[in-house]
């Protein structure tokens, strides 16, 4: 593609010295494009790793497909699960099928108050359902007895209770009839048990009970509120959707977790757009310094491009000199930008704790963002994409300067010397 010729007077212009401002502009576009690169690859790496890792376990404690009923508890539920595992779409896609029963209360120890969400569950369930990593304090899930419960790790601190201390659960939904009117349900029950996600979400609002205990306390005795279905590719939830909801009677109502977080998938999906689009404005500014560089550079090269045109090097040449000048910039910025980004976001997690603890200020508070740890995931078609757009673009930004120096006219340059 290009002549011994045309590399070597190319490179030569790129490392020349004495070029005044415009050695400045190129250095700068060069970090410009660097740090561009690098800047997206991380922010990418990270709104990947928030995606996947948020998900995850969000749909993880939730189903992949949830049924619901109209009237709001489902009785026979045992009798449905069968039914389900009976048809060939739903078993053949599924790996497990939950029963749930869940409310909200407050829950209440050592004057301490927090709202909750309790979850009965059978704790063989729970045990096969939590995510890798989640990590179990206290007495085994297994061992779990009717009457004990399974609390967030934060929850536990956020109410200063220990192993075996009990927890007072109030809830207005489930009122108890009197002669002076309703009174909330209030039950006491000990913390056996506590786990953390590193959702913060989850460790902080949610405790687990025994499926009976919580038909009792939530006065559906033999009825759950819905049931959780689990698949092998949480893609791939339309046929499972259609098979259920010609399999189950009028009532019945089936979501996917789509459209149980579509609100928080389409703010993810959006936010990672566009902070790709914002970030890369660095590295189309940077390509604009390219074009300011090479013009400078074609105007105080007039005289050798003249002396050059005058001993036969066509306009072809001249141009794929300039392209392949300035083309140079954005590959060794790519090039040093994805190594940068690459190593940044295998590390993000020590770096943050580092500035973390050299400013002694939070930086990624949990409560806010609902991750313990800042999470990362690289993905190796976005980082070669990013290198090849900023390449793209680099290439592009030459066109014009290598355009005037082509154009440029022996005659006109060399009268006047």
């Amino acid at each position: 593609m290009f002549s011994k010729l045309e590399a070597k007077i190319a490179f030569r212009y790129l490392g020349a010295r004495r070029r005044g401002f415009g050695s400045v502009i190129s250095w700068v576009s060069l970090i410009g494009i660097m740090l561009g690169v690098a800047t997206l690859i991380v922010v990418m790496s990270v709104m990947g790793g928030f995606h996947d890792t948020l998900l995850s376990r969000i749909v993880g404690m939730n189903g992949h497909v949830v049924v619901y009923h109209q009237d709001g508890a489902i009785t026979d539920y045992d009798f449905l699960i069968d039914k389900m595992r009976q048809n060939k779409v739903v078993a053949t896609n599924t790996v497990g099928i939950v029963p749930i029963a869940e409310g909200q209360v407050m829950a209440s120890a050592n004057g301490r108050n927090t709202g909750a969400m309790i979850r009965g569950i059978r704790m063989s369930d729970l045990a096969a359902k939590t995510t890798t990593g989640t990590r179990i304090y206290g007495k085994p899930l297994d061992k779990i007895a009717d009457g004990e419960l399974v609390a967030g790790a934060s929850l536990t601190r956020a109410l200063s209770v220990g192993m075996g201390d009990n927890i007072s659960l109030v809830s207005a939904n489930n009122a108890t009839p009197t002669p002076f009117g309703s009174m909330p349900r209030i039950m006491s029950y000990p913390v056996m048990s506590s786990f953390f996600m590193g959702m913060y979400e989850y460790d902080s609002g949610y405790i687990f009970m025994p499926l009976e205990t919580a038909q009792k306390y939530l006065n559906i005795p033999g009825a759950v509120t819905h049931i959780d279905l689990f698949l092998h590719d949480p893609e791939e939830t339309t046929a499972v959707r259609d098979a259920l909801a010609n399999l189950l009677p009028d009532g019945f109502v089936v979501r996917d977790w789509r459209d149980l977080n579509r609100g928080f998938v389409g703010a993810l999906q959006v936010e990672s757009n566009v902070m790709f689009l914002i970030l890369m404005l660095i590295v189309i500014v940077a390509a604009f310094n390219i074009v300011s560089s090479l013009v400078m550079l074609v105007k105080d090269k007039s005289k050798d491009i003249a002396v050059l045109r005058t001993f036969g090097v066509s306009r072809r040449s001249m141009m794929k000199i300039f392209i392949l000048s300035g083309t140079s910039i954005g590959v060794l910025g790519a090039a040093f930008g994805t190594i940068f980004g690459v190593l940044i976001a295998i590390y993000i997690e020590p770096i943050r704790q580092f500035f973390q603890w050299a400013t002694g200020r939070d930086l990624f508070p949990a409560e806010l963002y609902y991750l313990s740890e800042l999470p990362s995931k690289l993905v190796v078609t976005d980082v070669v994409g990013i290198a090849l757009i900023a390449v793209l673009l680099a290439f592009l930004a030459t066109l014009y300067p290598a355009w005037k120096a082509a154009s440029t006219d022996p005659v006109d340059v060399l009268r006047n010397e």
